[in-house]
């Protein structure tokens, strides 16, 4: 059996905060190490627990903002993943936390399992993107603007991919074979000019090149 996920929950909403507690502790898939309200213990706390994510709301008390925390985590530990989640879909809102190093955004009132496939998908290497903020960002002023020559079918696949479907999953969704998705992943890749399915899920946020929520 694989080691279970040690998750941080950053949340200074007490009911809520209650509420996730239970989520991760129900799930053998994950192990809470530790609760925070605000941002400065959320970072002492990192030193200590070493968790492999971090489950932050963005919406915390205190000196320290979404944005500081988020890179200053990402300074002292390279590894470590940071997962958003929160109420907050506003498009600034959201690319500064991308240029800062967020690796996922969650919106509130996710349901449990779909909370616990994206922290597994964060953990794993891929990006997690709710599809309220693909939305949000789409429809923003700024947003980019640019498709990079996709084709309705690879920006489906991108779409997916955003959301951290595996290729199995990809074909499943969208009813072709494994085979054709790898390609597709591909040509979008190279069209997009980024390395890793990472990369093209958050150029894809960024650029506004998601759609809405599936």
């Amino acid at each position: 059996m694989s080691e279970a996920i040690r998750v941080l929950l950053v949340e200074d909403d007490p009911v809520f905060r209650v509420g996730l507690r239970v989520i991760l502790e129900q799930s053998s898939r994950v192990m809470l190490v530790g609760e925070a309200s605000e941002g400065e213990v959320a970072l002492q706390l990192t030193e200590r627990l070493q968790p492999h994510i971090v489950l932050l709301d963005i919406g915390l008390p205190g000196a320290i903002g979404p944005c500081e925390i988020v890179s200053t985590l990402k300074e002292r530990q390279s590894h470590l993943r940071v997962l958003a989640l929160t109420s907050h879909i506003e498009p600034r809102s959201v690319r500064l936390l991308l240029e800062a190093g967020i690796d996922g955004y969650c919106v509130k009132g996710i349901e449990p399992e779909q909370l616990l496939q994206a922290i597994e998908q964060v953990n794993a290497g891929h990006a997690w993107w709710d599809g309220k903020v693909a939305l949000h960002l789409r429809s923003s002023p700024g947003s980019g603007g640019r498709d990079h020559g996709l084709t309705l079918r690879e920006k489906q696949v991108l779409g997916l991919l955003a959301r951290g479907l595996s290729n199995q999953q990809i074909g499943k969704e969208l009813f072709i074979s494994l085979g054709t998705v790898q390609v597709h992943v591909h040509t979008v890749l190279r069209k997009l000019g980024v390395r890793d399915r990472t990369q093209a899920a958050i150029l894809a946020v960024q650029e506004g090149l998601v759609g809405g929520p599936q």
